[in-house]
């Protein structure tokens, strides 16, 4: 019996297939979208037809569709698209000409939104006069701009006024940042204390549906730019499932997505959460969208001191010198609603930037192991480990969700520095986690930090030093892995962490042709060029999804 032609032939000199197997190759070919052929030439060229497309890279490097196992896509695509975006190097005086400029095009009761300020920028902006030269600045607009971890925001008088904060009316949730002249909100909200400037914008009418499906094609688009071919969305709103699943029905949804359902809700003001919106996953459901985790926020962010730590802070005068900061449930919380989401077959994502939130978790999940639930566990971000814990994670079978793009240098690593003191030195073990058998998958967290591109993640791994080259130094280089361990976080682990195992993040017989094409093998080269190497296109399931231009 004759094969069937493939469609597509993909020839190069370097293929990495993230097949522990048949970790290289030099042709592999697809057909419906999947692969089903990969080796030697010619053992590939037996399935060339008279239609087949040849496509011959020479000294070009393929690698499996990049995987980021924690990002926020359609955040990223709408601030893209629809507001103002802000590097955050700005200062003060730079984000005033911004905004100032921004709103000279907008109608007189128009929101101005966007981000991000630096969070090195909070305590300048706490008081009253930063607050009232937003104001000015705005023309009396409302405003609400995001801090670069995303979970804290600055708003002006006006915003203010809309989500009816004032002096005796101030958010049960979060910290809502007074002026100690005058006693009045400055507008600096940190966690959910922001949360109902959020609603007030959305009653103002927010985004169209339109503009949600825009955004996460937007936000898609930009990923495929970076080679990347599957993500976990690390907090979904039903407009974003929404237009996941639309997208996906009109085949213009070009990756893989897997959505996470928030269980409770610190930063973002979506509605609905908890149960009713786990209860509506489904609905969204497609072919290439699965809303298959949930997400919990278990602490919040160390520069706000709402990340829950072992170790006390370092002491301030609001805070004394014992505080620990606090998780936002109790064990018993915990583990209730991690059991009722692995009864619906749903994994968790719980977001946890302290050791001590960790430690929670994994208390919870030796429990569960005990009780027989194997349900996936993600620890996310988790760059604070207890030594003792480390070696739980492989044990209980609990991922790393790790985010290398914001811990060093920057303004976060700064923030961490003078809340933590020499803790911040000693941050994401990855050495020790693989070390010990965990499985540590590769994660974004984008737009918190400022590109998802992969290569810049996978050289922080193996450097330990700043990949763009801003700033010297490096930290904590004991926990350098190898470069080829980095790819594999970034491709294979986090596909497996997902639930996509058995879908992407290798490139082997039945799986999906999701592969991206760089300019040269990058992890074969220099550690410290890694970023160099350059994405000459991506391709999600057999078709081509970016050309470099």
């Amino acid at each position: 019996m004759t094969a069937v032609p493939a469609e597509l032939i993909v020839v190069a000199d370097v293929i990495r297939t993230l097949d522990p197997a048949q970790p290289l190759a030099k042709a592999f070919a697809v057909r419906d979208g999947r692969i089903v052929a990969i080796g030697a030439r010619a053992e590939v060229d037996a399935l060339r037809g008279p239609d087949t497309r040849v496509l011959e890279l020479g000294g070009a490097a393929v690698y499996p569709g990049f995987v980021d196992v924690h990002n926020h896509h359609a955040l990223a695509g709408r601030t893209d698209l629809f507001e103002l975006s802000l590097p955050t190097s700005l200062t003060l005086e730079e984000i005033l000409d911004r905004v100032r400029a921004h709103a000279e095009a907008l109608p007189e009761d128009a929101w101005i939104t966007g981000g991000a300020i630096a969070s090195t920028m909070l305590h300048t902006l706490a008081n009253t006069a930063s607050r009232l030269r937003l104001d000015e600045a705005s023309g009396g607009r409302p405003v609400m701009l995001m801090e670069d971890s995303r979970h804290n925001r600055w708003a002006n008088t006006r915003a203010l006024e809309l989500a009816g904060i004032g002096v005796g009316s101030l958010p049960s949730g979060g910290v809502t940042i007074l002026d100690p002249e005058d006693g009045t909100p400055t507008g600096v909200l940190l966690e959910a204390a922001g949360i109902p400037v959020q609603e007030a914008y959305d009653r103002s009418g927010g985004l169209t549906a339109a503009q949600h499906r825009a955004a996460s094609a937007r936000g898609v688009q930009l990923a495929n730019s970076y080679g990347i071919t599957a993500f976990q969305d690390a907090g979904v709103s039903t407009d974003i499932l929404g237009a996941l699943a639309a997208l996906d029905r009109d085949g213009e949804l070009h990756a893989w997505v897997v959505s996470s359902l928030l269980v409770n809700d610190e930063i973002f003001g979506f509605d609905p959460i908890g149960s009713p919106l786990i209860e509506r996953g489904d609905e969204f459901r497609t072919a290439h969208h699965r809303p298959d985790f949930v997400k919990i926020f278990l602490d919040g962010v160390p520069p706000a001191r709402t990340a829950s730590f072992l170790e006390p802070y370092v002491p301030d005068a609001a805070h004394g010198a014992h505080f620990h900061g606090e998780t936002t449930m109790t064990f018993d919380e915990l583990h209730g609603w991690m059991s009722a989401v692995a009864a619906r077959g749903l994994g968790a994502k719980v977001h946890c930037t302290g050791d001590g939130s960790a430690r929670l978790v994994l208390d919870v999940a030796e429990k569960l192991r005990a009780e027989g639930v194997t349900t996936p566990i993600q620890i996310a971000h988790g760059q604070f480990l207890a030594d003792e814990d480390i070696p739980r994670l492989a044990e209980l079978g609990v991922v790393a969700d790790i985010s290398p793009f914001i811990w060093f240098p920057g303004v976060i690593p700064t923030m961490l520095a003078e809340v933590l003191g020499e803790r911040a030195e000693h941050s994401q073990p990855n050495r020790s986690l693989i070390d010990a058998g965990a499985l540590v998958a590769g994660g974004s967290d984008w737009p918190v930090s400022e590109s998802p591109n992969p290569l810049e993640g996978i050289q922080g791994l193996v450097t330990r030093a700043d990949p763009l080259r801003r700033a010297p130094g490096m930290l904590w280089p004991e926990q350098a892995i190898t470069a080829e361990e980095a790819l594999q976080v970034f491709t294979r682990n986090s596909a497996v962490a997902m639930g996509l195992g058995s879908e992407t993040g290798s490139l082997e017989i039945g799986k999906s042709a999701d592969f991206v094409v760089l300019d040269r093998d990058a992890i074969a080269g220099p550690a410290d060029a890694i970023i160099d190497a350059r994405v000459l296109s991506t391709w999600f399931a057999g078709r081509e999804v970016h050309t470099a231009e």
